[in-house]
């Protein structure tokens, strides 16, 4: 196993950004190999479950209540629906369900609500990942209990480049609910966009604060910007692919032991430079037609990439005993069920 570092500097992490392309790749695949199947990957599917009507200011986001982008506000999902998508995706493959909001963080009353989604969805077997918005510590542990294994909560870019980004919530805030996550016991995922205008010593400011964290997020998505009409950042000139790989490279090396996925962008992707990617050290996807509000690549056509390259599915076992709900859950979901009338 390669060593986990938590000391990176700057410079170091733009040294590996700007080695030699063949030199580059060929370090990221002997981490790789050194620490993963090097013929695996891990297959997600990410519904929304909650979409639109968000009060944040993401420049990027379609889902923000302010921007143009033909994304209507919708209710929270009912929990026989997430079911039925949740099967639908373990039927086409997928180990690991997430479930995303578009909140700036949930109010109490809909921490229950999303535990009972969190235990049907791992009763079929499935990992379960949420992206919520920001979490109280209480939230967390709610979360936690319900059995949830990751809580995905992106920093999005170099603490330096977020304000030209996002400015109705601050760089620590990210850092706190990471912080509330850990401390209950779920694992983290937690990446960050690419290609949003930033240079590349921001680019190797956000790997740098990623791999500096207090643990390495066990998932690491690399997300490229997709460009939606109405939102702040559209018509930004294009990251060169070749600039998108040397960051899945850099995160691979850096962040040996994570999953590293190769996430928002793919469907403007060609099947070469996804290839490249996962040659880079990528080992986890989205998979499905739709990314929240955005396309991804449909089931047949991921399923066919994998076949010419020879990669396979990851297998996962989710604990049976995980799955079990004790009284105290009850309880501390209904006093946040009671707590929420008085909102």
């Amino acid at each position: 196993m390669s060593t986990i570092r938590h000391d990176w500097s700057r410079d170091e992490v733009l040294a590996i950004l700007g080695l030699p392309f063949a030199d580059l790749m060929t370090r990221a695949q002997a981490v790789h190999r050194t620490n993963h199947d090097a013929n695996a990957v891990q297959v997600s599917t990410l519904l929304s479950i909650k979409t639109g009507g968000c009060p944040e200011d993401c420049a990027y986001c379609p889902q923000a209540a302010r921007y143009s982008t033909g994304v209507k506000a919708e209710k929270l999902l009912a929990l026989e629906t997430v079911v039925k998508r949740a099967r639908q995706a373990k039927a086409a493959g997928a180990t690991r369900f997430c479930m995303g909001a578009a909140w700036r963080s949930p109010k109490d009353r809909d921490v229950p609500k999303v535990a009972a989604m969190i235990r049907a969805v791992r009763d079929l077997g499935l990992e379960t990942c949420a992206t919520l918005g920001m979490l109280s510590a209480e939230q967390a542990d709610a979360l936690q209990s319900a059995g949830l294994d990751y809580y995905n909560h992106n920093l999005d870019s170099a603490p330096e480049f977020y304000a030209d980004v996002i400015r109705t919530r601050d760089y620590q805030d990210r850092l706190d609910t990471l912080g509330h996550v850990r401390k209950a016991g779920m694992k983290t995922c937690c990446g960050g966009i690419v290609g949003m205008g930033e240079t590349r010593e921001q680019r190797a400011g956000l790997l740098q604060t990623l791999a500096n964290l207090p643990e390495h997020p066990q998932s690491v998505p690399i997300n490229r910007l997709v460009q939606v009409e109405g939102t702040p950042l559209a018509g930004t000139t294009l990251l060169e692919p070749f600039e998108f790989v040397r960051t899945i490279a850099a995160a691979r090396i850096i962040m040996p032991a994570s999953m590293v996925r190769l996430s928002a962008g793919r469907a403007e992707m060609s099947d070469e430079l996804q290839a490249l990617c996962f040659l880079a050290g990528a080992n986890s996807i989205f998979y499905g037609e739709k990314l929240l509000t955005t396309g991804n690549p449909d089931v047949l056509a991921d399923q066919n990439l994998f076949s010419r390259l020879g990669i396979h599915a990851m297998q996962i076992d989710v604990p049976p005993d995980s799955r079990t709900v004790h009284a105290d859950i009850v309880e501390q979901q209904t006093r946040f069920a009671v707590e929420a009338t008085t909102d």
